[in-house]
């Protein structure tokens, strides 16, 4: 989203905030900033209709009325009871985490949904800003299935897709009905029913080839109570094997979190006089590894083996030549 539209929603939503009366189109085309700039009628029309799609999809509660019987047009507002949240109080370092989860997705659908995200925060009155410079930005990375899987989730709607098992070229067409998408081992996979088998099962998406149609009504699609997926997930045939490659790494004392939780403490050493734990732990990809390791900055050394710490370093080296070129 660029921009400019981020803040023209912003715009109308404090519009639509701040009456109680039903505006009509015209009346928001002359109040909010943004829609003058339209060309011609039509334009701002377009304009505005993808406008209040957004905002739809975005869950903010837009209405749609006429202030009396004897209006000819409709008009649209948003009610406060319906779209206020109790009070949003974040602090610098809080809102700073908040933007750049913002940009933590590295996938057309998410990026979206984040940037949706930020409008809802700003048009509650919080500065998030989403352009600071960052020394090391991680990226999620989803499969071209991701987004589709996601939906139908959420939509609560079986899906058909050609699915590659492990060392077979054969493509097999799959009928689903989705409970849930988890990341396990950096991975990801879906979980649900498979019609074909008659049974659960969990399929790895990155084997998930071509498109994923939906099937069916939405709605028709429920997950069952009491289910954990990450557990279905790591008990499946269909997961991968044990890990190929151990690592040891030195993390300081109260940081990386999420590298204590994949590991395991072995003991204590010192790096240039700092303290901190001796983590082992294993690795299925070590080549995307070294991308979440990069990212934890100084606070997470690689000692063995010698080619993911060099492949570590040459990423931390090649981050500070951009800094330094201002790039």
């Amino acid at each position: 989203m660029s921009t400019a539209r981020a803040e023209r929603l912003v715009n109308l939503v404090l519009a639509l905030l701040s009456t109680r009366q039903y505006l009509t189109a015209e009346r928001i085309r002359g109040i909010v900033p943004g829609y003058g700039d339209a060309a011609s009628d039509d334009a701002y029309f377009r304009m505005f209709e993808r406008d209040k799609t957004e905002l739809r999809e975005l869950g903010i509660p837009l209405e749609t009325g006429r202030n009396s019987a004897f209006d000819a047009i409709e008009g649209y507002r948003i009610a406060r009871r319906d779209y206020e949240l109790g009070e949003i109080d974040l602090a610098p370092d809080e809102a700073a985490a908040v933007a750049l989860a913002s940009r933590l997705w590295d996938s057309p659908e998410l990026t979206g949904q984040a940037q949706g995200a930020l409008v809802k925060l700003r048009a509650a009155g919080l500065e998030v800003d989403d352009q600071a410079p960052t020394v090391v930005e991680p990226r999620v990375r989803a499969e071209p299935a991701f987004g589709p899987l996601l939906a139908a989730v959420q939509n609560g709607q079986a899906v058909r897709f050609e699915y590659r098992r492990s060392g077979s070229p054969e493509r097999i067409m799959r009928t689903l009905e989705p409970w849930g998408v988890v990341s396990w081992k950096a991975r990801w996979y879906v979980v649900g029913h498979d019609r074909d088998r008659g049974a659960t099962r969990c399929f790895r998406l990155s084997r998930v080839t071509g498109q994923v149609r939906p099937v069916g009504k939405p709605g028709a699609v429920q997950r069952p109570d009491g289910v954990n997926l990450l557990k279905l997930v790591s008990v499946t045939s269909d997961a991968e094997p044990a890990p190929v490659t151990t690592a040891r790494l030195w993390v300081a004392d109260g940081r990386a979190a999420g590298v204590r939780r994949r590991g395991t403490v072995i003991g204590r050493c010192a790096i240039d006089g700092e303290e901190g734990d001796l983590v082992e732990i294993g690795l299925y990809f070590p080549e995307s590894a070294a991308d979440w390791i990069t990212a934890q900055g100084p606070d997470v050394v690689v000692l063995e083996p010698d080619v993911l710490a060099k492949t570590v370093q040459d990423r931390l080296e090649a981050v500070v030549a951009r800094q330094g070129s201002g790039r």
